[in-house]
């Protein structure tokens, strides 16, 4: 992922720095990654940036893999 890396003090408190999604556009919703000490990553998004989800890299992995391959639904229909 490419993009703006920004350093965000976490309920942990601990430093994470959270690096913004290449295909996140300037003014729309933007998905921020960060790798934290533990070894998992920490995803969220730019509305919501209080609610961050915990995943390991094999997980988010697997989760990617099931949305190329069309396993969701989306809703108003597939994302742009």
């Amino acid at each position: 992922m490419g993009g703006v890396r920004r350093h965000v003090r976490t309920e942990e408190h601990q430093v994470l720095s959270w690096q913004k999604s290449s295909f996140s556009e300037q003014a729309s919703s933007c998905l921020y990654v960060a790798s934290a000490p533990d070894g998992r990553l920490r995803l969220r998004e730019s509305d919501g940036p209080e609610a961050v989800l915990r995943i390991t890299p094999d997980t988010l992995r697997a989760l990617i893999r099931a949305v190329k391959a069309g396993e969701f639904a989306f809703v108003g229909g597939p994302p742009r």
